[in-house]
């Protein structure tokens, strides 16, 4: 294990919860997407940025670093260009690698990733918040379609599901370590 001082994201007490076990539709979305987003953390956390930075397997460029920067960008896509209808620009990606989230991911820069997607999370959880329901089309559109906050909701959860299973396998492969 690396030594505390090297620790991009500290270990903390597990304070999950099933959340709102009959609550309303958006609280259920939202605690679900919320809990995910925390679980990416717990699985990036008390590792040191070479950790974070580690890649899967030939000729995979996937390491727990460069699912953080994609699941920034899935993020700001969302809520930013979707969900607002504003056009952003892209954080990593760009049209000579559209990977770049994952092929340029390194313990360089892990640290300030890690601040960017709190950020992009927090603006996230201020503009989802902005929509008054889930069933009214969003202003920005997926493809040229309109599209309703419960879709994007349904779809993050589903987004982040599949990439913790990534940032499970992954963290097993750097220390051994297992978990929920």
């Amino acid at each position: 294990m690396s030594e505390q001082l090297d620790v991009v994201i500290p270990v903390r007490e597990d304070d999950r919860t099933d959340g709102p076990m009959l609550g309303d539709e958006r609280s259920v979305l939202r605690h679900y997407l919320d809990q995910y987003r925390d679980t990416l953390l717990r699985r990036c956390a008390g590792l040191s940025a070479e950790q974070l930075a580690m890649r899967a397997v030939p000729p995979s460029t996937m390491s727990l670093a460069g699912l953080i920067r994609h699941l920034t960008e899935v993020e700001r896509y969302w809520f930013v260009d979707v969900v607002a209808g504003e056009d952003s620009p892209d954080l990593y990606t760009h049209r000579d690698d559209v990977d770049a989230d994952f092929t340029q991911a390194s313990a360089l820069t892990i640290a300030a990733d890690v601040v960017t997607y709190l950020a992009e999370v927090d603006d996230a959880r201020r503009r989802e918040a902005a929509v008054l329901d889930l069933v009214s089309p969003v202003r920005g559109q997926r493809r040229g379609r309109a599209v309703n906050l419960r879709w994007i909701l349904v779809h993050l959860i589903e987004e982040y599901a599949r990439h913790l299973g990534h940032a499970d396998l992954l963290r097993e492969r750097i220390d051994g370590q297992t978990g929920y």
